[in-house]
């Protein structure tokens, strides 16, 4: 039967648009399905990690993402100048911020950086504060670039699964398609239909996060703060507020966040009773359930982002986790679509992906567990804020915060292998990530040798070769970089490439002409 679309992703978040974006690179029909008939505007996660923006960063993204960041960077200039102006002591620029761990600072001028889990980002090190909404719209500008069909104001009502497809039924009606992917968030309505379970730990905390104009938020202390009955956030930009209680979850999560509601939950929090919301630009509600589904996909029906997985945002784990589903199962699913995928390329999804969800949702658990406002989380607490205040764990903490020590278990013996490339610069000027615009895989030849480009004939366009110099990298013959970034295979010297041959096949399936 002919299919409308070869993929059908529902949700048109930052984690529906980078699956679209990878799955177009690849020339696949995709259709986006969002039920918003706009960019979401709600506050939501303020930044990205290292290996979120070498995603965006390998797929030319990068300078859209330095003008959303120096406008990010001119509000919290502005919160400062707002707090000089309002007369409050005290305040100075903050040191080097290296992130946070259950709202412990982290100074970045006692970061390791020597250390060899922070590897080559090259450029992609310059881009961090990137909010949620402003990615969802270089994405949305992306996804319209590539050809992708982005339907906004269309809610998914149903689907029906076959052997060769499924049929999905929405509010403007039905459709055919290869492949649904639910990126639709949290509440997956394509999580629920299809059955997916999705264990975990309830909810045992009620947070906001809002933007809003008010008086008196002098006496409010600047960023984390912890109190006799809870925690609270103010800054680092004018009016954003983040309040954090523990006596249970929100009894209606969709009712709709009130001035007063935020002003209750601020004073409470805070102790300042002179503090007024007088208007709410933005604001929502977060709890710290803690859910993954078993496995990422069931059948032709896949899940990537809170669809597959949620927490508390403490960390800033939930948006990269998503961009990196995405970024994982877009060549795979492509490849699946195409019909050049050796078997079992697509499990390996969730292989990969699902242990790092689980830590994420552990990382999180423990920093509600250190915030809680009772003597014992208080003592840890005081613990770790101290061990802060020594390079090795503020090193530790930044290599868990930024997402350096990621790392998938690929068979290969080099220590490179399994770990994002690195972005090496060539000798022509070029560097690595100029090479990976394509969403293809390469085989960078750094030595020269005839045999090397050789092992990659009959793979046509799933795998480029390029021949170069990198001459700082001298102890590297060659890698073989998968599209989403992952390097397949390294060596340090010519010649060393059985575990080539078996990698090429693992990843990009049988050469053309050969026998499977």
């Amino acid at each position: 039967m002919t299919h409308d679309a070869d993929v059908v992703v529902v949700g048109g978040g930052p984690v529906g648009l980078m699956l679209a974006c990878e799955l177009a690179l690849a020339d696949v029909r995709v259709t986006v399905l969002e039920r918003l008939t706009d960019v979401d505007p709600t506050i939501k996660a303020g930044a990205i990690n290292s290996p979120s923006a070498e995603a965006f960063y390998r797929r030319g993204l990068l300078p859209a993402l330095r003008e959303v960041q120096d406008a990010a960077m001119e509000r919290f200039s502005s919160f400062m100048r707002q707090r000089q102006a309002a007369g409050v002591s005290g305040v100075t620029p903050a040191p080097r911020f290296a992130g946070h761990f259950a709202g412990i600072m982290l100074r970045g001028d006692l970061l390791d950086e020597s250390d060899p889990d922070f590897g080559t980002p090259g450029p992609a090190a310059e881009v961090g504060l990137i909010p949620q909404d402003a990615l969802e719209r270089v994405l949305a500008a992306r996804a319209a670039e590539s050809g992708v069909t982005l339907r906004r104001g269309v809610t998914l009502t149903g689907f029906d699964t076959e052997e060769d497809g499924v049929t999905v039924h929405t509010s403007e009606g039905s459709l055919r398609t290869g492949w649904l992917v639910g990126c639709d968030g949290g509440r997956s309505t394509v999580r629920r239909l299809a059955g997916f379970p999705f264990p975990g730990t309830d909810p045992e905390i009620t947070g906001h996060q809002a933007v809003v104009e008010m008086t008196g938020s002098e006496a409010l202390g600047a960023g984390w703060n912890w109190t006799e009955t809870g925690t609270y956030v103010h800054g680092p930009t004018p009016g954003r507020i983040l309040t954090v209680e523990f006596d249970g979850p929100p009894a209606d999560r969709d009712a709709p966040i009130t001035a007063e509601e935020l002003q209750t939950s601020l004073r409470h929090v805070s102790g300042v009773q002179d503090v007024t919301i007088t208007k709410v630009h933005t604001a929502t509600r977060f709890t710290d359930n803690a859910r993954q589904v078993p496995e990422y996909r069931r059948g032709r029906v896949l899940l990537a982002g809170d669809a597959a997985h949620v927490h508390s945002p403490f960390g800033g784990q939930g948006l990269n986790l998503g961009i990196g589903d995405a970024m994982n199962l877009g060549w795979k699913l492509a490849a699946t679509v195409h019909g050049w995928a050796p078997e079992g390329l697509l499990d390996t999804y969730t292989a990969e992906r699902h242990p790092i969800g689980a830590w994420v949702l552990e990382w999180t658990r423990a920093q509600v567990a250190l915030m809680r406002p009772e003597s014992h989380a208080r003592a840890l607490r005081e613990v770790i804020a101290e061990l802060s205040l020594t390079s090795a764990a503020t090193t530790f903490f930044a290599k868990k915060i930024s997402g350096v020590w990621q790392r998938y278990d690929l068979p290969g013996s080099h220590p490179l292998t399994g770990r994002t490339a690195p972005d090496l610069e060539l000798s022509d000027g070029s560097r690595l990530a100029d090479h990976l615009h394509g969403g293809q895989g390469l085989l960078l030849d750094l030595t020269g040798d005839p045999d090397l480009p050789k092992r990659a004939t009959g793979y046509g366009r799933r795998v480029r070769v390029l021949t170069a110099d990198c001459p700082q990298r001298p102890e590297l013959a060659g890698l073989l970089v998968r599209p989403d970034g992952c390097t397949a295979w390294a060596a340090g010297a010519p010649g060393a490439y059985d575990e080539l041959d078996a990698a090429l096949r693992r990843w990009f399936g049988v050469p053309d002409g050969a026998v499977a």
